[in-house]
């Protein structure tokens, strides 16, 4: 889920923490295409470590927008691997590769989770009873329709829950996938890889920082090792921040980029559609953009922004991060609702920024501390906020 439009407000105000992923063009020997070799320098600059929260991978691969979704779950398992395989290529990780997918969510997740489930289920309703009608309709028409088409039920996406059948064949499928990839691909020789499957409990982005925060407390940490995490959620840039590590990227996918924003397929777009448009639909979703977003630019970007001239104590960037990452939770997460008053399109997080600001040097202290919340500061914050809520909710 993460913050609705946290990305493309972030990318506006900051666009040096943008920059587009090189990705290395098959050869073609005759007409074969031959794969992109993994021990080759990688165009993007090396990388030791890469994570994968794998939901932003299965979801996209079992139910795309854009192109007619797979007939079986075989069909999924094989797209879900040409996908991370394509990742992969793209990052080209040296020493380890985490594949986190998400396991039961914590509690104070789970009434968004169940609700949104509820709401999944009842849209898949909707759509199968869509299906019927333009059956019908298309029938009475005088057209033929394919008795397999007839005959195909809506994939639930609920599947995509921990304790179900497909998830067991998804953690079966990722193990035979990386034990094949470990015996046959060179690059890999010198690879670690880790499997967290849906057996294990909490969210794979949360599984992730778990990890890294592990690794840190390791003496033989070398704190100039490179992270990389791969994700749609837009909370992994708080997360990023929130490892206070100088070499931190997200990858993800573009989804503004022009060819990304095509309608959704509906039924009626698949029955009549040919192989030639299944394939150059196919051809297009493999050519999707990827983006690199540089966490250590946008922590540059911060410490110019958050820095404040004569300040009655010294200035931590650090602490000043994690005051930044709190307040932007105002404005909205996965586990708590933004006030009403704040929004990421009305610049919610530049007013509390300059509420921030102004009020600093008289708190003398900062608004967390090790996790810890310095709550009269977050008092103060929110009492200068609700001054300001009436310029923001006009009572006409």
């Amino acid at each position: 889920m993460g913050v609705p439009a946290l990305f493309r407000w972030l990318s506006k105000k900051y666009p040096k923490i943008i920059s587009p992923v090189i990705e290395e063009e098959p050869i073609l020997i005759g007409d074969v295409e031959q794969p992109t070799v993994y021990s080759n320098p990688n165009p993007n600059g090396e990388l030791d470590n890469l994570y994968l929260d794998m939901n932003g991978i299965v979801h996209p691969c079992s139910h795309p927008e854009n192109k007619p979704p797979p007939e079986t779950e075989d069909e999924m398992m094989v797209d879900i691997f040409k996908y991370t395989d394509r990742v992969l290529n793209m990052a080209r990780p040296r020493k380890l590769l985490m594949i986190a997918v998400d396991g039961v969510a914590p509690r104070a997740k789970m009434n968004q989770q169940r609700s949104r489930r509820f709401r999944s289920a009842k849209d898949a309703k909707i759509a199968q009873e869509e299906k019927e009608r333009k059956i019908t309709e298309m029938e009475s028409r005088g057209e033929l329709i394919d008795d397999v088409i007839k005959g195909k039920k809506h994939w639930d996406s609920n599947a995509i829950t921990p304790g179900t059948p497909f998830m067991d064949i998804l953690a079966a499928s990722l193990r035979y996938w990386v034990s094949y990839k470990l015996a046959t691909d060179p690059g890999w020789a010198d690879l670690q890889v880790i499997i967290s499957d849906a057996t294990v409990p909490g969210e794979g982005e949360h599984k992730i920082m778990n990890f890294i925060r592990s690794q840190r407390s390791d003496p033989q940490y070398n704190p100039n090792t490179s992270h990389c995490i791969y994700g749609l959620d837009a909370d992994l840039i708080f997360l990023g921040l929130a490892t206070h590590e100088p070499h931190f990227k997200v990858l993800r996918e573009d989804v503004f980029a022009k060819d990304n924003l095509q309608r959704q397929l509906k039924f009626s777009d698949q029955v009549g559609m040919d192989e030639e448009t299944k394939q150059r639909l196919e051809e297009m979703d493999k050519k999707k953009p990827f983006l690199w977003l540089h966490i250590s630019v946008l922590r540059e970007y911060l410490e110019v922004e958050l820095n404040i001239p004569r300040l009655p104590f010294t200035f931590d960037i650090e602490r000043a991060i994690d005051d930044w990452i709190f307040m932007c939770f105002f404005v909205g997460n996965d586990f708590l609702p933004h006030l009403p008053s704040l929004s990421v399109r009305d610049n919610g997080i530049d007013l509390l920024v300059n509420i921030w600001k102004k009020n600093l040097p008289r708190l003398k202290t900062y608004m967390t501390c090790d996790g810890s919340l310095n709550l009269e500061g977050v008092e103060v914050l929110l009492g200068e906020l609700s001054k300001q809520e009436d310029e923001i909710f006009p009572t006409g």
